[in-house]
């Protein structure tokens, strides 16, 4: 490998390591709607030069994190209701047709397992009340049925739209009734996509997505969220 390659593949790295690290402070709210750093600031925090940081930033206005601002730096994006809404919106049209696909295949339940070990942990926390251990098995069923769904590019984007909504997510799951029926309706989702029953799995898949969407319209209509 020449000196040029390496020094590609390790400018590369700094790049996805200062991408991860800054998406890593805007879902955890370290970086709260509406924090701004300048590059040079950014840079002396991650330890790397402003170049990294620079790719990393586009990359993360693509993703509608952040916006950048000409000679402000970056500034953290809040979501609004609305927006709220259109992210769940999309995911409905995104995660069915991750549904639909992962059914078509017919993989059986032994390759389908770590999804049903997902649905058995949302039951297990439900049955302890710990809302933030459903949370992680509901995202880890989520990330499965995106990547066992074979569409590189679908679960990228479903990635990427869901990072969207996780700040929001996490405060709205605070405020929602327990989900039970939505625990459910992932059961019985998987039973569906484990008989290949593509149009049963994508039909349930979409009446949960309209109850998710209906749930999030009370909560910031009650609450009068201005923003998060």
């Amino acid at each position: 490998m020449s000196e040029q390659q390496e020094a590609q593949e390790l400018g590369l790295s700094r790049v996805e390591s200062a991408y991860r690290q800054l998406k890593q402070s805007i879902l955890s709210n370290k970086f709260p709607p509406g924090y701004q750093a300048l590059e040079p600031e950014l840079a002396r925090t991650l330890g790397v030069s402003r170049t990294p940081v620079r790719e990393a930033l586009i990359r993360l206005e693509a993703e509608k994190l952040i916006e950048l601002i000409p000679r402000r730096g970056m500034r953290v994006l809040p979501l609004v209701p609305v927006d709220i809404i259109e992210i769940s919106q999309v995911l409905t049209a995104l995660e069915g047709t991750s549904v639909e696909l992962l059914a078509k295949q017919d993989l059986g339940r032994d390759a389908l397992q770590p999804m049903t070990d997902a649905v058995a942990e949302m039951v297990d926390a439900l049955r302890i009340d710990d809302i933030g251990v459903w949370s992680e098995a509901e995202e880890k069923f989520q990330r499965l049925l995106a990547t066992l769904a074979g569409n590189h590019r679908l679960a990228v984007l479903v990635e990427t739209v869901r990072a969207q909504a996780y700040r929001a997510r996490k405060i709205t799951l605070k405020l929602r009734p327990k989900p039970y029926s939505t625990t459910d309706a992932y059961g019985e989702i998987l039973e569906a996509v484990a008989v290949g029953d593509w149009q049963l799995a994508k039909e349930r898949h979409f009446k949960l997505r309209l109850e998710i969407t209906e749930i999030l319209r009370e909560i910031l209509d009650r609450y009068q969220l201005p923003h998060l």
